[in-house]
C-alpha cells in the first residue's frame, strides 16, 4: 500500500502557566502536525518540535513529503534515508540534530499508519511490549518558589511517587525552591533538571548545596556541546547525573556511555530520530548498564502516545519518565485519557498509536499559529 498524500499543519498551543526554565520563559509550544494518508484513506499522525522556526521547518517537511508520496507505507526507513542523502548530505548539510526532529515526526506518522493498516499497536511493530504500564514523574510548575512548592504539595496529595523540578534559573531561586519543595514533599523522590545552566565548577558547587536534600539525580547540568564537561561533573558530583541535551544523536549516546559521562540517559524520539532511534539508544545504554529515561518535549498528547508505545517496548526503562502535554491549556488529543494515576499509565492496545484527535482543537491551534505569525 502506498502513501497517497502528505499534509503539514503548524499549530500554536498556549500553556496553562508560563514555563519557567534555565533558558527563559515560554508561554506556548509550536508543533507541526504531520498527516500521512494511504491509498485506502487511512491516516497516520505524527508531530515535530519546530526549532528554530515552525514555518521554515514546514517547508522542509513538505519537500520531504513530496518524495514520500507514491512510496510504500512500509518502506519509510529506506525513503527517509534516501531523502536525507538527497536533500541534506548531497549539499554538505550533515545536520543530524535538526534532521532528527523531522525524522521523528515523519516516522511517528508512518508507524501510526502501519499499525492502523495491520490492526496492531505500534509497540508490536517495535518488537512487542515488555511491560503493561509505564512510570512517569510529576512535572512541577510555578512562577515562584512558593507557587512551585504549592504544586509539589498537590503532587504528594495525589500520590505521585517521583517529582521533577527545574533549576538553573538563578542561585538564590534554586536554593529556595529546592528547600521549599523538599519541605513539603517529605521523603518523596525528587529529581532536578538544570538544562545546561552551569559550567563545571558551578555545577559541582551546586551539587554540594543540593546533596543534603536527597536529590535522586540531576539532568544535564553542563553544556550539551561538551561531553567532557559532563564527565568531569559526573566523576566528582555527590548526586547521580543524567545526560539529556548531550545525547541527541546515537553517536553521542555511545560516547556518553563509553566514557562514563553520565549515570542515566534521558532521550526521546524527537531528539534521537524517532521511536526506532529510541530503541537503538536504549540498546546502547543497556550494553553500558544504564537505563533510559524517556525525555519528552514541547509537544502534544500525540508524542505522549508515541513515547508510551516505545516505553512499553524498551527493556531498560526508568520508572520516572517525562510527559508534557499536561502543560497545555488544551491538548489536541481527544482520547484516550493520558493522565497517569499515581505515576503510572497503561494505554489500551489500539491499532497504531491508539489516539483520536480533537478536530476543533486542531483548528483552533492552527488559527492561533496564523494569527501569531501575522503579529510577529
Amino acid at each position: 500500500m502506498q502513501i497517497k498524500s502528505f499534509r503539514i499543519t503548524s499549530l500554536r498551543l498556549p500553556l496553562r502557566l508560563p514555563y519557567v526554565w534555565s533558558q527563559g520563559v515560554e508561554d506556548a509550544f509550536h508543533v507541526n502536525l504531520v498527516e500521512m494518508e494511504a491509498e485506502d484513506g487511512t491516516i497516520g499522525y505524527g508531530e515535530t518540535t519546530t526549532a528554530p522556526d515552525a514555518t521554515a521547518q514546514r517547508r522542509v517537511l513538505e519537500k520531504i513529503g513530496r518524495r514520500l508520496v507514491g512510496t510504500s507505507i512500509f518502506d519509510f526507513a529506506q525513503s527517509w534515508a534516501e531523502a536525507y542523502r538527497a536533500l541534506f548530505l548531497t549539499f554538505g548539510a550533515n545536520m543530524p540534530r535538526y534532521a532528527n526532529q523531522l525524522q521523528s515526526g515523519l516516522e511517528m506518522a508512518a508507524l501510526d499508519l502501519q499499525g492502523k493498516v495491520l490492526g496492531r499497536p505500534v509497540w508490536d511493530l517495535l518488537g512487542g511490549q515488555r511491560r503493561r504500564d509505564v512510570g512517569y514523574f510529576y512535572f512541577l510548575q510555578g512562577e515562584s518558589p512558593e507557587a512551585t512548592a504549592a504544586d509539589a504539595a498537590h503532587a504528594v496529595a495525589i500520590g505521585e511517587p517521583v517529582i521533577y523540578l527545574k533549576v538553573g534559573v538563578g542561585a538564590d531561586h534554586d536554593r529556595r525552591v529546592v528547600r521549599m519543595v523538599r519541605e513539603v514533599i517529605g521523603d518523596t523522590r525528587l529529581r532536578l533538571d538544570a538544562n545546561e545552566a552551569w559550567d563545571v565548577t558551578t555545577a559541582i558547587r551546586r551539587m554540594a548545596e543540593f546533596a543534603p536534600y536527597g536529590i535522586e539525580y540531576i539532568e544535564q547540568p553542563t553544556t550539551s556541546r561538551s561531553i567532557e564537561a559532563l564527565r568531569r561533573v559526573t566523576e566528582r558530583a555527590p548526586i547521580a547525573i543524567g545526560a539529556d541535551q548531550a545525547v541527541f544523536t546515537l553517536d553521542e549516546v555511545y560516547r556518553v556511555c563509553a566514557t562514563g559521562a553520565a549515570d542515566m540517559i534521558a532521550v526521546g524520539p524527537r531528539e534521537i530520530g524517532g521511536l526506532r532511534g529510541t530503541m537503538k539508544a536504549a540498546a546502547v545504554a543497556e550494553a553500558a548498564g544504564l537505563n533510559i529515561c524517556i525525555h519528552s518535549s514541547m509537544t502534544t498528547g500525540i508524542t505522549t502516545c508515541a513515547e508510551h508505545h516505545v516505553g512499553r517496548a524498551i527493556p531498560n526503562l526508568d520508572d520516572g519518565n517525562q510527559i508534557m502535554w499536561q502543560l497545555l491549556r488544551e491538548d489536541i488529543v481527544e482520547s484516550p485519557g493520558l493522565t497517569p494515576v499515581r505515576g503510572r499509565l497503561a494505554l489500551e492496545g489500539r491499532p497504531g498509536l491508539g489516539f483520536a484527535l480533537n478536530a476543533d482543537a486542531v483548528a483552533r491551534a492552527a488559527e492561533l499559529f496564523v494569527r501569531h505569525e501575522a503579529q510577529a
